[in-house]
């Protein structure tokens, strides 16, 4: 009775739900739940985020150098983007072949992989397949970990369908192949094109193409450096996969298998990390004048064309590695040093560093934000240049001797005072007095104006005689003296010195361009007559050790006082800034902390000068202008120089004059003196004859007295012998 129960409870209900209303209901219900999954699902899709891929993968900044040869290579990432144009059609085919057969076909989700994925986990009992397309595992690389859960792979499909519906298909390819891991420690197709066969990802060829995209599968057990017979195997399963899809043909096949394997290691980029000075200025000059950041330059992907002279700047960083071209440093501080070369014409900035010892990404340069005082190599600047200008000559005399100008007494280095000298000799001996007392009687101002237009920035305090000898509060950078000179090699046209001759973002695209920036400071005259005093400071004054065997250079060294009393004459600051026709080149030395354990004891003419020189001698190749052109001041220097030599010789005749009457004079006065002497003879031979006279006369007076004392006795005698004779008689 109950089991008859039973079928007739179940026949109601079957028949209820057999019944036409019952399956309208049934199915309205399922398509709700069906319609509010969708929604739901959209909802999640809708809200997931997956902006990260907007940021491009990072791509190394390339520098290249003036002749647009790659020079170094700015990069912070161990991944190295590439654009999709970059990578061959090979690449790309033979990872769809592999991993994604539907890649372009489907719209993000193979549903037939993923199903078959589902029965072997379901037959396993644990999961052990997956059936991920390749937007899927650039959702789960970008946003996800490597677990493998159900719940992992429901955000899986909702990141892939963002992705799909946010990116195409070459977008999506592109995210991916720069972001998967190839092996080697290589992150992206690039890096892995480097690490084993040597080369860029556009010259890869179809067999290597296929080789490294079996590397996805397993990379560390399919490394050719690992395991090459297995790792040739996986490449021929690629080349049939490729074959399969209808990519490539069998001759194409048999080609790529036949074709050797060439490894390049694990291939160091050459260029990463050189010149690291030089990229730290250009980085700088990138985000102050290219309004970049630094984050653009970094992982930017640009191109930037730059002034860089490879031979220059590699001569520089071999000089500053040795350490027999600088002074013995007390050991717990280095002397430091910074050195900039410039072309003149152009500005541009052919070779720098900034230090030396162990470099610090973008830390202090010493070549471009060192703040020092210039000493004498201001001179040319504040004093010479605006002396000339307002009709001072090369050859005019300037007072050497003391002077007090409200309390400012400036003293020559050697202590000595020359009284009147010629620019010339001021300029070449690196008098100090002479550049004050002309400035002081031109006016300060026309010195000061000199300085802005030499592009020499200045503080209020600065506006004091002692701008003459480089006096500044703050000072200057080898950058700034550097630029400043090279106005006289051009002709009193000072160039803007820069780096940078434009940037191209990764797309090829200009961002950024320099733009001639030309001031003129004085006229090619007043330039020339400065070359030529400054020729002669190395010639044959204080810069003598800078001299190029073959070359003609101009130059002048600079030295600062000690901000404290020293017996032993050292000095803080040693600096030389010097320049041929084609190049002009700053050097500074000195400690970055002076105080009175750390100072300089040589002269800067025996320090800089020298490395200046190394650097040049080195460098010399590179340029072809041997001697100045100095075709406007010539005619006049010629002038000059004949009116110097009739004056000298005008000189030396008056001087000769004067000799001939000193000496005719000398020998008057030393005839009327041998006269004198022969009168005082003569007088004293007769003084000698008349005490001869004398004493004979005294002498015949004594004997005329002894005899007639004799005639006396004997008188006497007789006198005394005849009152005996008498007495006798009487008796």
């Amino acid at each position: 009775m109950e089991r008859r129960k039973q079928r007739k409870s179940s026949n109601r209900i079957w028949s209820k739900l057999n019944s036409k209303s019952m399956k309208v209901k049934i199915l309205i219900a399922g398509l709700t739940m069906a319609l509010c999954c969708f929604l739901i699902l959209n909802m999640f899709i809708w809200r997931s985020d997956v902006s990260k891929l907007e940021n491009p993968a990072p791509q190394p900044t390339i520098i290249y150098d003036q002749n647009g040869d790659v020079a170094s290579k700015i990069a912070v990432s161990n991944i190295e983007g590439v654009s999709i144009k970059k990578i061959p059609k090979d690449v790309i085919h033979a990872v769809i072949a592999t991993e994604d057969q539907r890649f372009y076909k489907h719209d993000g989700i193979n549903y037939i992989a993923i199903i078959r994925a589902l029965t072997r986990n379901t037959l396993s009992g644990e999961i052990v397949a997956g059936g991920s397309t390749v937007t899927q595992q650039l959702a789960k690389n970008a946003f996800l970990t490597q677990e493998r859960t159900y719940t992992r792979k429901f955000k899986e499909l909702i990141f892939t369908k963002k992705i799909e519906r946010t990116y195409s298909k070459d977008q999506i390819m592109e995210r991916y192949l720069n972001q998967i891991y190839f092996g080697e420690g290589a992150w992206g197709i690039q890096r892995a094109a480097q690490t084993y066969f040597g080369k860029d990802v556009s010259e890869l060829t179809l067999g290597e193409s296929a080789m490294i995209a079996g590397l996805i599968k397993a990379p560390s057990i399919l490394s050719p450096f690992k395991d090459m017979e297995r790792s040739v195997e996986r490449r021929d399963v690629i080349l049939s996969l490729m074959k399969k899809e209808g990519y490539i043909s069998q001759n194409d096949v048999e080609q790529a298998k036949d074709q050797p394997i060439v490894l390049a290691g694990k291939k160091i980029d050459d260029y990463k990390g050189k010149y690291p000075y030089y990229v730290d200025h250009i980085i700088e000059e990138a985000i102050k004048k290219y309004d970049l950041t630094e984050n653009e330059v970094l992982s930017g992907g640009l191109h930037i064309f730059t002034e860089l002279n490879p031979t220059i700047q590699s001569a520089a960083e071999q000089v500053y590695k040795d350490e027999e071209m600088f002074p013995e440093s007390q050991s717990d501080q280095l002397i430091q040093s910074g050195a900039i070369f410039i072309n003149p014409s152009t500005g541009g900035i052919n070779a720098l560093v900034g230090g030396r010892g162990e470099h610090t990404f973008r830390g202090f340069n010493h070549a471009t934000q060192l703040k020092r005082q210039p000493g004498s190599t201001m001179k040319p600047l504040a004093a010479y240049t605006p002396a000339l200008e307002q009709g001072y000559e090369i050859f005019d005399r300037l007072q050497d001797s003391p002077i007090n100008i409200d309390g400012y007494q400036p003293m020559n280095a050697d202590k000595q005072f020359h009284g009147e000298v010629t620019m010339y000799e001021a300029l070449v001996h690196s008098y100090n007095i002479p550049p004050v007392w002309l400035l002081d009687r031109m006016g300060l101002k026309y010195g000061t104006n000199a300085l802005e237009r030499f592009g020499i920035p200045l503080k209020e305090e600065d506006y004091t005689p002692g701008i003459a000898l480089g006096g500044m509060s703050e000072g200057v950078s080898p950058l700034l003296m550097a630029q400043a000179f090279s106005t006289f090699p051009n002709n009193g046209v000072r160039v803007e010195a820069h780096s940078i001759q434009k940037i191209e973002d990764a797309d090829g695209e200009v961002i950024g361009k320099w733009h001639n920036n030309a001031t003129k400071v004085t006229d090619p005259s007043v330039a020339q007559k400065i070359t030529y005093m400054l020729k002669g400071v190395v010639e044959e004054g204080t810069g003598v050790k800078a001299q190029v065997e073959g070359w003609e250079v101009a130059g002048k060294t600079g030295t600062t006082e000690l901000p404290f009393a020293n017996s032993d004459g050292g000095s803080k600051d040693h600096w030389f800034v010097g320049y041929t026709p084609e190049i002009v080149g700053a050097v500074w030395m000195g400690y970055d902390k002076t105080d009175e354990n750390h100072y300089l004891l040589e002269s800067s003419g025996a320090t800089v000068t020298k490395v200046f020189k190394e650097i040049l001698s080195k460098s010399t190749t590179e340029f072809s202008q041997k001697e100045f052109g100095l075709a406007a001041i010539e005619k006049q220097l010629s002038e000059q120089q004949k009116k110097e030599e009739q004056q000298k010789k005008e000189e030396e005749k008056k001087r000769e004059a004067e000799e001939k009457k000193r000496e005719a004079e000398e020998k008057k006065r030393e005839a009327e003196e041998k006269k004198k002497e022969a009168e005082e003879k003569k007088k004293e031979a007769e003084e000698k004859k008349k005490e001869a006279e004398e004493k004979k006369k005294e002498a015949e007076e004594k004997k005329k007295e002894k005899e007639e004392e004799k005639e006396e006795r004997k008188g006497r005698k007789e006198r005394r012998e005849e009152e005996r004779e008498r007495r006798i008689e009487a008796v």
